[in-house]
């Protein structure tokens, strides 16, 4: 069984079971992996319809082939489960060390089920499979807890959770390596709900691969088209992710004040530029990435530094909050990752806070006189980010998410998500591939389902009129199919910018044996996203959620390049749909699933 270990590895946290099983090597094949089989497995095992915090849920945390060997970016794993967030399902993605080291220990998945009736965390080293207690770690921030596991398992990898999951807060993250994050849809509150602090994992295996030597040939070419390549060999190198502050506040789609404008005159301070000259300590690249986007940064915290933000991170701290300062945001992101909070989530839901506070739903009394949510006031941040991992007075509120916070209100519409999961840096009335993809997405609000900034802003594979409706749902599809495959490898996104379909298969061929041609993977991709539509239409997601925020789509953006636009969604979801083979209510047709095997 090349690529794979062969082996899943299932914890019952209420009985103790510790059991392995035999990989499926046709449904893996079928499925890829990562993404797209641990969907595959949740869902033969969970009911759509389930509570997520329910002890009846499953976490399905599993690599991909191509994790743990020499391909570029080979590292990643998702988290797949039911998300207390959306309601969706979940799929978040981690890159650093502990996908790769997980195949090490000889397992591509691990199914965790069940309910702890104390904190426990699992320790993994290779046959020797652990449910061990907790109780010294449960409360601790994640670099604490980290630090206490790697002291009693010397050398292994640690992922935990910090108090925002033990407390369940719908955007709560996994951490791993201490500033790796599956971040998105509240999958640390569901391990929380488990009470699960920690898996850690080590081990010395390695997977066997089909064609050694072809696979160095198939390696070396996608490390050269990535080395070439101006973002993946440039930008993301020397500037971090945080490169594209400039680059979308230049397009007038940098969103400001809660998507209240477009255009950030002062984003210059929280730029990658910025960051490089005067804060950059050095790269911190993830298991064997070529790229190394990862960003190393002086801060008060430590005085050998801490993990940097990046973008959706710098945006979100500052022009979505109407701060520009640098110190603010590495300070707002090292307490989310120590709190165990997804940045995102985290930040938008402040800068949904600081425009109710701007109307007067939110006010000094409900407040308790602390710290006023204003838009622009840096004191503001880290000290609300504190009370909403922790829940503590008006941040047990905050940590439900900005729809929650909003619909509590009685004005959802000042949430700015998606199926109740915020939309990230990029406004979608400027961009409006990407609003399709905002609105389609399956995990809710997400840039990293279908990166259509790639074509629409940055000309890759080709240029793109961002304003252009022609053609959009077709790009929408392909990229939302391709980076469905690319999850599903145990790879990164970003080596998309460079590499294409037939890259992919050129590498599962010689890890796996195959030979897969390019449409075979992308058929492959579209079986997985209709995979996890089948389960969101089955959870209660419907057509009406396929949709952005109201402001989005009637409110024309008041200045700078895209002034004047909205997103227009009513002429392109009809497309999408038609494009996918779904019928006019969003729903795959028989014929379609049929093609996919999926009947």
């Amino acid at each position: 069984m090349f690529g794979y270990m062969g082996k899943i590895l299932r914890v019952n946290l209420t009985t103790n079971a510790i059991t392995t099983e035999d990989l499926d090597f046709e449904l893996a094949k079928k499925y890829i992996g990562g993404r797209g089989l641990g969907t595959k497995l949740y869902m033969d095992e969970v009911d759509p319809k389930i509570d997520p915090f329910a002890a009846e849920n499953k976490i399905v945390i599993i690599n991909g082939p191509l994790s743990g060997t020499a391909t570029p970016t080979g590292g990643r794993y998702m988290v797949v489960t039911k998300s207390p967030l959306t309601g969706c399902i979940a799929s978040s993605n981690s890159g650093g060390e502990w996908g790769a080291y997980l195949k090490y220990a000889g397992y591509d998945a691990v199914i965790i089920e069940g309910k702890a009736s104390l904190p426990v965390y699992i320790n993994i080293d290779e046959e020797k499979v652990e449910i061990l207690p907790a109780l010294d770690v449960w409360g601790k921030l994640v670099t604490e807890a980290s630090d206490i596991l790697r002291e009693k398992q010397p050398g292994s990898k640690v992922m935990t959770i910090g108090p925002a999951g033990e407390k369940l807060s719908q955007m709560a993250a996994i951490m791993n390596e201490n500033d790796r994050t599956a971040g998105r849809s509240g999958v640390g509150a569901v391990m929380g709900s488990k009470n699960l602090k920690a898996i850690t994992v080590k081990g010395n295996l390695k997977p066997e691969i089909a064609d050694a030597e072809a696979l160095k040939a198939v390696t070396k070419e996608c490390r050269a088209l990535l080395k070439e390549n101006g973002v993946t060999g440039g930008g993301l190198p020397t500037y971090g992710t945080a490169v594209l502050v400039n680059i979308i506040n230049e397009h007038g789609v940098y969103p400001t004040n809660n998507f209240q404008g477009g255009v950030d005159p002062d984003a210059e301070a929280v730029s990658g530029e910025t960051m490089t000259e005067k804060y950059l300590i050095k790269r911190n690249p993830c298991h064997h990435c070529p790229i190394g986007c990862g960003r190393w940064v002086k801060s008060e915290h430590s005085p050998d530094g801490i993990g940097g933000p990046e973008y959706e991170t710098l945006w979100v701290f500052a022009g979505d909050l109407g701060i520009n300062d640098m110190d603010v945001v590495i300070d707002a992101n090292y307490w989310c990752n120590e709190l165990g909070l997804d940045t995102i989530s985290a930040g938008a839901t402040l800068a949904a806070a600081m425009e109710l506070y701007q109307r007067g739903f939110i006010t000094d009394e409900i407040l308790a006189d602390d710290i006023a949510l204003k838009f622009g006031n840096p004191e503001s941040v880290v000290h609300w980010l504190k009370k909403m991992g922790n829940r503590e007075g008006f941040g047990d509120l905050l940590a439900r998410g900005s729809y929650r916070l909003a619909d509590f209100f009685g004005v959802p519409e000042y949430s700015m998500s998606v199926k109740k999961q915020d939309i990230p840096a990029y406004d979608p009335r400027g961009i409006q591939g990407m609003g399709l993809q905002y609105a389609t997405s399956n995990r809710g609000g997400c840039h990293v389902r279908g990166y259509l900034i790639s074509p629409e802003i940055l000309g890759l594979p080709e240029k793109l009129d961002r304003f252009d409706l022609a053609g959009k749902e077709v790009w929408a599809k392909a990229f939302q199919d391709l980076t469905a495959v690319i999850d599903s490898l145990g790879l990164c996104l970003f080596t998309s910018f460079a590499m294409g379909a037939q890259n992919y298969a050129d590498m599962i061929n010689e890890v796996l044996g195959t030979k897969w041609s390019a449409d075979e993977v992308m058929l492959a991709g579209e079986r997985i996203w209709n995979l996890e539509k089948l389960f969101n239409l089955e959870a209660g997601i419907t057509k009406a959620d396929d949709t952005l925020p109201p402001r989005l789509l009637n409110e024309p953006m008041p200045e700078g390049p895209t002034k004047g636009w909205v997103h227009k969604l009513d002429e392109l979801l009809p497309l999408y749909y038609k494009e996918r083979g779904w019928d006019e209510d969003g729903i795959p047709t028989e014929e379609r699933l049929k093609k996919l095997g999926l009947l």
